[in-house]
């Protein structure tokens, strides 16, 4: 299950975002998106779990939790629009 992770701060970087999640199992792929032009974050990402269960806790825990002084929004990600 994929994870989308918002309002994260700009310092927040793929490898803490990973960490921060691997405390409910195993982390298969974590991003932070980043800006093409700046390199710098846009404030999201996203965090795929192997097991469900396991995506379902991280969303339960984690959504308004604090990560770098931010307060994060959590969810199921939702399918790219094209």
């Amino acid at each position: 299950m994929k994870l989308y992770v918002g309002n994260l701060s700009w310092g927040t970087n793929t490898d803490a975002l990973k960490a921060h999640f691997e405390q409910f199992g195993e982390v298969s792929d974590a991003v932070v998106i980043t800006d093409k032009n700046t390199g710098r974050s846009r404030g999201f990402g996203f965090v795929t779990f192997n097991d469900d269960d396991a995506a379902r806790k991280a969303i339960e825990e984690c959504d308004g939790a604090e990560i770098d002084g931010r307060a994060i929004k959590c969810s199921e990600a939702t399918p790219k629009r094209t």
